[in-house]
Protein backbone atom coordinates (compact mmCIF):
# COMPACT_ATOMS: atom_id res chain seq x y z
CA UNK A 1 0.00 0.00 0.00
CA UNK A 2 3.11 2.07 0.57
CA UNK A 3 3.95 2.03 -3.54
CA UNK A 4 3.13 5.24 -5.33
CA UNK A 5 1.20 4.06 -7.95
CA UNK A 6 -1.51 3.45 -5.12
CA UNK A 7 -3.76 6.24 -5.05
CA UNK A 8 -2.50 8.91 -2.07
CA UNK A 9 -5.95 8.36 -0.82
CA UNK A 10 -5.16 4.70 -0.19
CA UNK A 11 -1.62 5.40 1.04
CA UNK A 12 -2.98 7.78 3.59
CA UNK A 13 -5.81 5.36 4.70
CA UNK A 14 -3.81 4.55 8.01
CA UNK A 15 -3.82 7.71 9.45
CA UNK A 16 -6.76 8.55 8.43
CA UNK A 17 -8.53 5.40 9.76
CA UNK A 18 -7.04 6.56 12.85
CA UNK A 19 -8.44 9.94 13.10
CA UNK A 20 -12.01 8.24 11.95
CA UNK A 21 -12.56 6.31 14.41
CA UNK A 22 -11.06 8.33 17.53
CA UNK A 23 -13.31 11.69 16.11
CA UNK A 24 -16.55 10.24 14.07
CA UNK A 25 -16.40 6.70 15.44
CA UNK A 26 -20.63 7.07 14.50
CA UNK A 27 -19.94 8.00 11.26
CA UNK A 28 -17.40 5.03 10.45
CA UNK A 29 -20.26 2.77 11.55
CA UNK A 30 -22.47 4.46 9.09
CA UNK A 31 -19.86 3.10 6.58
CA UNK A 32 -19.12 -0.34 8.04
CA UNK A 33 -23.05 -1.01 8.03
CA UNK A 34 -23.66 0.25 4.52
CA UNK A 35 -20.68 -1.24 2.65
CA UNK A 36 -21.00 -4.47 4.44
CA UNK A 37 -23.55 -5.92 1.43
CA UNK A 38 -23.43 -7.85 -1.33
CA UNK A 39 -23.26 -5.57 -3.97
CA UNK A 40 -20.97 -2.77 -2.35
CA UNK A 41 -18.01 -5.45 -1.38
CA UNK A 42 -18.48 -6.32 -5.30
CA UNK A 43 -18.14 -2.95 -6.23
CA UNK A 44 -14.95 -2.46 -3.75
CA UNK A 45 -13.70 -5.27 -5.34
CA UNK A 46 -13.52 -4.12 -8.52
CA UNK A 47 -12.06 -0.82 -7.39
CA UNK A 48 -9.54 -2.68 -5.38
CA UNK A 49 -8.42 -4.65 -8.46
CA UNK A 50 -8.05 -1.68 -10.34
CA UNK A 51 -6.16 -0.06 -7.50
CA UNK A 52 -3.51 -2.95 -6.64
CA UNK A 53 -3.34 -5.11 -10.15
CA UNK A 54 0.37 -4.00 -10.77
CA UNK A 55 1.25 -3.72 -7.75
CA UNK A 56 0.52 -6.79 -6.69
CA UNK A 57 1.65 -8.68 -9.97
CA UNK A 58 5.18 -7.01 -9.83
CA UNK A 59 5.42 -8.15 -6.21
CA UNK A 60 4.95 -11.93 -7.43
CA UNK A 61 6.47 -12.21 -10.25
CA UNK A 62 9.75 -10.63 -8.25
CA UNK A 63 9.73 -12.92 -4.95
CA UNK A 64 7.39 -16.28 -6.95
CA UNK A 65 6.13 -17.07 -3.34
CA UNK A 66 4.74 -20.52 -3.09
CA UNK A 67 2.10 -19.48 -0.81
CA UNK A 68 0.30 -16.40 0.37
CA UNK A 69 -1.06 -15.36 3.70
CA UNK A 70 -2.87 -11.94 3.85
CA UNK A 71 -4.01 -10.87 7.18
CA UNK A 72 -6.02 -8.00 6.07
CA UNK A 73 -9.19 -8.01 3.77
CA UNK A 74 -8.03 -5.74 0.47
CA UNK A 75 -5.78 -7.68 -1.00
CA UNK A 76 -7.59 -10.75 -1.82
CA UNK A 77 -9.55 -9.53 -4.92
CA UNK A 78 -6.64 -8.45 -6.97
CA UNK A 79 -4.60 -11.42 -5.71
CA UNK A 80 -7.45 -13.07 -7.37
CA UNK A 81 -6.92 -11.22 -10.40
CA UNK A 82 -3.70 -11.68 -10.66
CA UNK A 83 -3.48 -15.49 -10.26
CA UNK A 84 -6.34 -15.73 -12.93
CA UNK A 85 -4.87 -13.54 -15.33
CA UNK A 86 -0.96 -14.75 -15.38
CA UNK A 87 1.08 -18.00 -14.83
CA UNK A 88 1.53 -17.19 -11.04
CA UNK A 89 -0.83 -19.89 -9.46
CA UNK A 90 0.13 -20.11 -5.86
CA UNK A 91 -2.82 -20.91 -3.17
CA UNK A 92 -4.04 -18.06 -0.99
CA UNK A 93 -4.66 -18.11 2.44
CA UNK A 94 -6.77 -15.41 4.22
CA UNK A 95 -6.63 -14.66 8.26
CA UNK A 96 -9.44 -13.07 9.89
CA UNK A 97 -8.43 -11.18 12.64
CA UNK A 98 -12.41 -9.88 14.63
CA UNK A 99 -13.57 -11.95 16.43
CA UNK A 100 -17.49 -11.93 15.63
CA UNK A 101 -18.76 -8.88 13.66
CA UNK A 102 -16.49 -9.44 10.47
CA UNK A 103 -16.92 -7.49 7.24
CA UNK A 104 -18.01 -8.84 3.99
CA UNK A 105 -14.42 -8.08 2.43
CA UNK A 106 -12.75 -11.03 4.79
CA UNK A 107 -14.26 -13.25 2.71
CA UNK A 108 -13.49 -13.96 -0.94
CA UNK A 109 -13.96 -16.76 -3.07
CA UNK A 110 -9.90 -15.79 -4.41
CA UNK A 111 -8.83 -17.54 -1.22
CA UNK A 112 -8.09 -21.10 -1.31
CA UNK A 113 -8.31 -21.57 2.63
CA UNK A 114 -10.20 -19.13 5.33
CA UNK A 115 -8.62 -19.36 8.97
CA UNK A 116 -11.29 -17.77 11.46
CA UNK A 117 -11.28 -16.81 15.01
CA UNK A 118 -14.69 -18.37 16.25
CA UNK A 119 -17.28 -20.38 15.16
CA UNK A 120 -19.83 -17.61 14.83
CA UNK A 121 -17.47 -16.52 12.04
CA UNK A 122 -17.23 -19.87 10.55
CA UNK A 123 -20.80 -19.31 9.99
CA UNK A 124 -20.76 -16.20 8.60
CA UNK A 125 -17.75 -17.14 6.39
CA UNK A 126 -19.93 -19.92 5.08
CA UNK A 127 -22.72 -18.30 4.29
CA UNK A 128 -20.50 -15.55 1.99
CA UNK A 129 -18.00 -18.01 0.58
CA UNK A 130 -18.56 -20.82 -2.40
CA UNK A 131 -17.87 -24.47 -1.60
CA UNK A 132 -14.37 -24.36 -3.13
CA UNK A 133 -13.13 -21.98 -0.07
CA UNK A 134 -12.04 -24.19 2.71
CA UNK A 135 -12.85 -22.68 6.12
CA UNK A 136 -11.15 -23.83 9.43
CA UNK A 137 -11.42 -22.53 12.85
CA UNK A 138 -8.40 -21.62 14.27
CA UNK A 139 -8.35 -18.80 16.41
CA UNK A 140 -6.50 -15.28 15.71
CA UNK A 141 -2.65 -16.24 15.63
CA UNK A 142 -0.48 -14.31 18.42
CA UNK A 143 2.85 -14.35 19.91
CA UNK A 144 3.81 -17.80 21.01
CA UNK A 145 5.87 -15.66 23.70
CA UNK A 146 2.51 -15.67 25.57
CA UNK A 147 2.89 -19.60 26.16
CA UNK A 148 6.35 -20.24 25.64
CA UNK A 149 7.70 -18.25 28.51
CA UNK A 150 8.70 -20.79 31.53
CA UNK A 151 8.70 -17.31 33.86
CA UNK A 152 6.94 -17.03 36.77
CA UNK A 153 5.03 -14.00 37.00
CA UNK A 154 6.95 -12.58 40.03
CA UNK A 155 10.32 -12.60 38.05
CA UNK A 156 8.74 -11.76 35.19
CA UNK A 157 7.82 -8.43 37.24
CA UNK A 158 11.30 -8.48 38.55
CA UNK A 159 12.97 -8.32 35.42
CA UNK A 160 10.57 -5.62 33.87
CA UNK A 161 11.77 -3.01 37.44
CA UNK A 162 8.02 -3.91 38.57
CA UNK A 163 7.39 -4.70 42.15
CA UNK A 164 6.51 -8.30 42.70
CA UNK A 165 3.76 -8.30 45.13
CA UNK A 166 1.50 -5.44 44.22
CA UNK A 167 -1.45 -6.07 41.62
CA UNK A 168 -0.48 -4.92 38.65
CA UNK A 169 -2.69 -3.41 35.97
CA UNK A 170 -1.56 -3.16 32.14
CA UNK A 171 -3.05 -0.43 30.54
CA UNK A 172 -2.87 -0.21 26.61
CA UNK A 173 -3.30 2.54 24.56
CA UNK A 174 -3.12 3.95 20.93
CA UNK A 175 -4.05 6.46 18.52
CA UNK A 176 -7.38 5.02 18.52
CA UNK A 177 -8.50 5.13 22.26
CA UNK A 178 -10.56 7.53 23.62
CA UNK A 179 -10.82 8.25 27.16
CA UNK A 180 -7.74 6.42 28.63
CA UNK A 181 -6.54 9.48 30.85
CA UNK A 182 -9.71 10.16 32.27
CA UNK A 183 -9.90 5.97 33.26
CA UNK A 184 -6.30 5.71 34.73
CA UNK A 185 -6.46 9.38 36.97
CA UNK A 186 -9.28 7.55 38.69
CA UNK A 187 -6.87 4.25 39.13
CA UNK A 188 -4.47 6.61 40.54
CA UNK A 189 -6.49 8.89 42.81
CA UNK A 190 -8.26 5.56 43.76
CA UNK A 191 -5.97 4.71 46.75
CA UNK A 192 -5.93 1.22 45.69
CA UNK A 193 -2.82 -0.76 46.13
CA UNK A 194 -1.86 -1.57 42.93
CA UNK A 195 0.78 -0.69 40.35
CA UNK A 196 -0.18 0.51 36.67
CA UNK A 197 2.01 -0.32 33.65
CA UNK A 198 0.86 2.27 31.14
CA UNK A 199 1.14 1.42 26.99
CA UNK A 200 0.63 4.33 25.22
CA UNK A 201 1.18 2.11 22.13
CA UNK A 202 3.09 4.77 19.94
CA UNK A 203 0.55 7.70 20.77
CA UNK A 204 3.37 10.39 21.36
CA UNK A 205 0.70 12.84 22.57
CA UNK A 206 -0.17 10.73 25.03
CA UNK A 207 2.84 9.41 26.11
CA UNK A 208 3.57 12.90 26.88
CA UNK A 209 0.68 13.02 28.93
CA UNK A 210 1.50 10.69 31.12
CA UNK A 211 5.32 11.44 31.73
CA UNK A 212 3.45 14.30 33.21
CA UNK A 213 1.30 12.78 35.41
CA UNK A 214 1.87 13.43 39.58
CA UNK A 215 1.50 9.46 40.02
CA UNK A 216 -0.01 8.35 43.85
CA UNK A 217 -0.17 4.68 42.30
CA UNK A 218 3.15 3.09 41.69
CA UNK A 219 3.67 3.61 37.95
CA UNK A 220 5.64 2.39 34.87
CA UNK A 221 5.08 4.34 31.79
CA UNK A 222 6.15 3.09 28.01
CA UNK A 223 5.29 4.24 24.61
CA UNK A 224 5.72 1.75 22.32
CA UNK A 225 7.07 -1.48 23.52
CA UNK A 226 8.24 -4.78 21.97
CA UNK A 227 7.67 -7.03 24.70
CA UNK A 228 3.99 -7.17 25.05
CA UNK A 229 4.44 -11.26 25.77
CA UNK A 230 5.71 -10.63 28.88
CA UNK A 231 3.79 -7.60 30.26
CA UNK A 232 0.57 -9.21 29.82
CA UNK A 233 1.73 -12.34 31.35
CA UNK A 234 3.20 -9.91 34.85
CA UNK A 235 -0.26 -8.53 34.58
CA UNK A 236 -3.71 -9.51 36.93
CA UNK A 237 -5.65 -7.79 34.28
CA UNK A 238 -5.36 -5.66 31.30
CA UNK A 239 -7.01 -1.91 30.77
CA UNK A 240 -8.05 -1.74 26.85
CA UNK A 241 -9.90 -1.05 23.42
CA UNK A 242 -11.75 -4.18 22.02
CA UNK A 243 -9.32 -4.75 19.17
CA UNK A 244 -9.16 -8.13 17.85
CA UNK A 245 -5.85 -8.52 18.74
CA UNK A 246 -5.41 -7.04 22.25
CA UNK A 247 -8.29 -9.23 22.97
CA UNK A 248 -6.76 -12.25 22.00
CA UNK A 249 -3.74 -11.87 23.25
CA UNK A 250 -5.30 -11.42 26.78
CA UNK A 251 -7.33 -14.35 26.42
CA UNK A 252 -4.65 -16.41 25.22
CA UNK A 253 -2.69 -15.84 28.40
CA UNK A 254 -6.03 -16.03 30.54
CA UNK A 255 -6.08 -12.11 31.04
CA UNK A 256 -9.27 -10.32 32.36
CA UNK A 257 -9.72 -7.32 30.54
CA UNK A 258 -11.79 -3.87 31.36
CA UNK A 259 -12.45 -2.63 28.08
CA UNK A 260 -12.97 1.11 27.85
CA UNK A 261 -13.01 1.86 24.28
CA UNK A 262 -14.83 0.09 21.30
CA UNK A 263 -14.53 0.86 17.48
CA UNK A 264 -18.00 0.93 15.81
CA UNK A 265 -18.63 -2.33 13.69
CA UNK A 266 -15.88 -4.89 14.10
CA UNK A 267 -14.97 -4.33 17.43
CA UNK A 268 -18.77 -4.54 18.98
CA UNK A 269 -18.51 -8.16 18.62
CA UNK A 270 -15.23 -8.41 20.44
CA UNK A 271 -16.57 -6.73 23.36
CA UNK A 272 -19.80 -8.71 23.42
CA UNK A 273 -17.67 -12.20 23.13
CA UNK A 274 -15.63 -11.26 25.76
CA UNK A 275 -18.36 -9.41 27.90
CA UNK A 276 -20.82 -12.61 27.43
CA UNK A 277 -18.27 -15.02 28.18
CA UNK A 278 -17.18 -13.61 31.44
CA UNK A 279 -13.85 -12.94 30.55
CA UNK A 280 -14.29 -9.15 31.05
CA UNK A 281 -16.44 -6.40 31.36
CA UNK A 282 -17.44 -3.48 29.15
CA UNK A 283 -17.21 -0.04 30.93
CA UNK A 284 -19.10 3.30 29.84
CA UNK A 285 -16.98 5.71 32.22
CA UNK A 286 -14.00 6.37 34.31
CA UNK A 287 -16.23 5.68 37.37
CA UNK A 288 -17.24 2.62 36.40
CA UNK A 289 -13.56 1.19 35.28
CA UNK A 290 -13.14 1.63 39.08
CA UNK A 291 -16.10 0.56 40.21
CA UNK A 292 -14.94 -2.70 38.25
CA UNK A 293 -11.45 -2.83 39.69
CA UNK A 294 -12.33 -2.01 43.14
CA UNK A 295 -14.51 -5.43 42.93
CA UNK A 296 -12.39 -7.49 41.55
CA UNK A 297 -9.40 -6.60 43.39
CA UNK A 298 -11.36 -6.41 47.14
CA UNK A 299 -12.52 -9.72 47.41
CA UNK A 300 -9.78 -11.62 48.09
CA UNK A 301 -9.05 -12.26 44.44
CA UNK A 302 -11.74 -14.80 44.34
CA UNK A 303 -13.50 -12.98 41.44
CA UNK A 304 -10.79 -12.28 39.48
CA UNK A 305 -9.44 -15.53 39.46
CA UNK A 306 -12.90 -16.67 38.18
CA UNK A 307 -12.50 -13.87 35.51
CA UNK A 308 -8.87 -15.37 34.06
CA UNK A 309 -10.59 -18.73 33.96
CA UNK A 310 -13.11 -17.72 31.47
CA UNK A 311 -10.61 -16.09 29.45
CA UNK A 312 -7.89 -18.95 29.66
CA UNK A 313 -11.33 -21.23 28.13
CA UNK A 314 -11.81 -18.74 25.50
CA UNK A 315 -8.05 -18.52 24.87
CA UNK A 316 -6.57 -20.18 21.62
CA UNK A 317 -2.89 -19.67 22.42
CA UNK A 318 -1.71 -22.13 19.98
CA UNK A 319 -3.28 -20.36 16.99
CA UNK A 320 -0.28 -19.45 15.54
CA UNK A 321 1.32 -22.72 14.88
CA UNK A 322 -2.33 -24.23 13.85
CA UNK A 323 -2.13 -21.48 11.17
CA UNK A 324 1.70 -22.09 10.65
CA UNK A 325 1.48 -25.92 9.90
CA UNK A 326 -1.43 -24.98 7.78
CA UNK A 327 0.28 -23.11 5.86
CA UNK A 328 3.42 -25.02 5.49
CA UNK A 329 1.46 -27.85 3.85
CA UNK A 330 0.49 -25.44 0.89
CA UNK A 331 3.61 -23.96 0.40
CA UNK A 332 4.95 -27.68 0.06
CA UNK A 333 1.81 -28.88 -2.12
CA UNK A 334 2.37 -24.98 -4.09
CA UNK A 335 0.61 -24.97 -7.57
CA UNK A 336 -0.79 -28.22 -7.72
CA UNK A 337 -3.09 -27.27 -4.88
CA UNK A 338 -4.21 -24.65 -6.60
CA UNK A 339 -7.65 -24.42 -8.54
CA UNK A 340 -8.14 -23.70 -11.80
CA UNK A 341 -9.59 -20.02 -12.79
CA UNK A 342 -13.17 -19.79 -14.04
CA UNK A 343 -12.89 -19.10 -18.28
CA UNK A 344 -15.68 -16.73 -17.88
CA UNK A 345 -14.14 -14.50 -14.72
CA UNK A 346 -10.59 -14.40 -16.70
CA UNK A 347 -12.53 -12.77 -19.63
CA UNK A 348 -14.28 -10.32 -17.43
CA UNK A 349 -10.58 -9.16 -16.02
CA UNK A 350 -9.53 -8.81 -18.93
CA UNK A 351 -12.20 -6.24 -20.08
CA UNK A 352 -12.27 -4.74 -16.46
CA UNK A 353 -8.93 -3.58 -16.77
CA UNK A 354 -8.65 -2.97 -20.61
CA UNK A 355 -11.73 -0.11 -19.94
CA UNK A 356 -9.89 1.21 -16.89
CA UNK A 357 -5.98 0.97 -18.70
CA UNK A 358 -4.37 -1.20 -16.80
CA UNK A 359 -1.55 -3.29 -17.84
CA UNK A 360 -1.89 -7.01 -18.08
CA UNK A 361 0.09 -9.76 -19.45
CA UNK A 362 -0.40 -13.28 -20.20
CA UNK A 363 3.47 -13.95 -21.11
CA UNK A 364 5.10 -16.10 -18.68
CA UNK A 365 6.48 -14.73 -16.00
CA UNK A 366 10.35 -14.51 -15.80
CA UNK A 367 11.99 -16.94 -13.29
Amino acid sequence: MDDQRVPKILRDSQSDYDRVVRDAPRLYQVGFDISNAAVPTAMVDGVLILVFFEVLRDLVRDYRPDVVITTYPLYQAPLGAVSTLTDWKAPLITVVTDLVTVHRTWFSDAADVCLVPTRIVRDLATKSLSESVRILVTGIPVNPDLIEDERSREEIRRELGWHEDLPTVVVVGSKRVTGLPDVVRALNHSGLKLQLAVIAGGDDKLFAHFQQVEWHAEAHIYNFVQDMPSMLRAADFVICKAGGLIVSEALACGLPMLLVDVVPGQEAGNADYVVANGAGELVEDPLAALEMACHWLDTGGVELAKRKERARLLGRPRAAYVAAELVWSYAEKGYAERRPADPRKRDWLKRWLDEHNVPWSDRPAKV
